[in-house]
């Protein structure tokens, strides 16, 4: 039996769920490199998550399926692993040998140009011709296809994917980039210095179809991709099958704010914030009216409560707005959630958490009020049922005993689906949430 014969191929794993694809942001090992069982072999970014992952199988790498920034689909190769024998030179890798010398573009940044020897050293990315699209043109040579021409010299020298899934999604072509790194490699600075210039124009604007609005000279095209892409057919999903309707109420959070300073000032070591006590408050709310922790199941025609609240928490990230879980949140003590909160939200912007945490969730709590703004009618985060908004608290006159008095004022707002409950059970529970807000003895009372 040969070398190719025996050589294994692992596919894109399902990385979450709904997810269908994902995008290479950086291999961890170049053809030729030796991999153990379970070692990180790619990074990939989700529409959920940036993740690594393991290879399960040992040997060596005979081919790597896709360059940085390419979409692969799950299901389809990612790399090729040829058991170590001892024998001849993995299939494959004398041919990008040679494509490596005669300066083929579709070389992969990172690839070896050894002799496929059996050892493990990591071998450093050099600088590389970014590769010309597969639709570049009659010129182009295409994915995969080997150029006996070297790259002109004025070709973009680019080595982070990052940079180059930055340019392509805003147009800017990098053949006109002044790199300023060593070497004249163009940084993430001076694609961001080309989007800002006076001068910059669109690499490429498609040909107008029948039917869409013109793109003007000078317009910003944003593809609508990855993150950005989720969340749009999420929201317009939750639009049209859910018949959600929107309650608000002004309260009087000065109760919560004095509740908080109590509370930190005891036990310093482990401060909540003033998010950690709303979420508390929500779960004493849903444990009151279980109706708004649920889904509908259009299916099979019926509505699912859920035993456990998997709270989730409305996150802005530089990825867009992201929602993480908090399973079981009703388990942790006050403390525990302060610590979950702040952890996953930082996890969260640093596009750490996996995609598992980033579903699930049975209800959403939003803080919009971080933004400056009072109020909100939110869309609900498909396919749950509720979410609660609270906007910024201020200083507002307010009537306390009879007296005119400044107290500190936030509005929530409830966004509910129709279908799981009718206006009783909504306004109930958002009259406890206000009322636990203005008098937080109530929630010690309920828990």
């Amino acid at each position: 039996m040969t070398t190719v014969e025996r050589t294994q191929v692992f596919l894109l794993p399902d990385l979450g769920e709904g997810l269908s694809e994902a995008e290479i942001v950086e291999w961890r090992v170049a053809v030729g490199d030796v991999v153990t069982v379970d070692q990180s072999v790619v990074e990939v970014e989700t529409a959920k998550a940036v993740v690594d992952v393991p290879c399960p199988y040992a040997g060596r790498v005979v081919t790597l399926h896709g360059a940085a920034g390419e979409v692969r689909p799950v299901g389809q190769p990612l790399i090729t692993i040829a058991p170590l024998d001892g024998g001849d030179e993995p299939a494959g890798h004398a041919t990008y040998r040679e494509e490596e010398r005669a300066g083929s573009g579709n070389v992969l940044i990172g690839y070896g140009t050894g002799h496929g020897t059996a050892t493990r050293r990591r071998r450093r990315p050099r600088l590389a011709v970014a590769p010309e699209p597969a639709d570049a043109g009659p010129t182009g040579t295409g994915a995969g296809a080997a150029s006996s021409d070297p790259a002109p010299p004025t070709a973009a020298l680019v080595i982070s994917p990052i940079v180059r899934r930055l340019a392509r999604e805003h147009g800017v072509d990098l053949d006109t980039v002044r790199g300023t790194g060593p070497g004249g490699v163009i940084r993430r600075a001076d694609v961001e210095a080309a989007l800002t210039a006076p001068a910059a124009r669109l690499a490429a604007v498609p040909d107008p179809q029948v039917g869409s609005a013109p793109v003007g000279d000078g317009d910003v095209i944003v593809p609508l991709t990855g993150v950005r892409k989720v969340i749009a057919d999420k929201l317009s999903r939750s639009r049209r099958e859910i018949p959600e309707v929107t309650i608000w109420v002004d309260v009087d959070a000065t109760g919560l704010l004095e509740t908080r300073a109590a509370i930190n000032a005891a036990t310093p070591d482990a401060p909540v914030s003033i998010l950690a006590l709303l979420a508390r408050i929500c779960l004493s709310g849903l444990r009151r009216f279980p109706q708004l922790n649920a889904r509908v199941d259009t299916e099979a025609q019926r509505i699912v409560q859920s035993a456990g609240v998997h709270l989730g928490i409305a996150a802005q990230t530089d990825r867009g707005l992201l929602v993480p879980v908090l399973r079981d949140a009703q388990r942790l003590t006050t403390a525990e959630l302060a610590a979950e909160l702040a952890a996953t939200t930082a996890a969260a912007r640093a596009g750490s958490l996996p995609p598992a945490r980033l579903t699930g969730g049975t209800f959403t709590l939003n803080n919009y009020g971080v933004f400056g703004v009072d109020g909100s009618t939110p869309i609900i985060n498909h396919p749950e049922a509720a979410l609660l908004g609270v906007g910024r608290i201020v200083d507002k006159p307010w009537v306390v005993d009879g007296q005119l008095a400044v107290r500190k004022v936030t509005q929530l707002s409830l966004t509910f689906d129709h279908r799981v409950c009718d206006g009783g059970v909504a306004g109930g529970f958002l009259r406890h949430v206000a009322d636990c807000v203005e008098r937080p003895a109530l929630l010690i009372a309920a828990v």
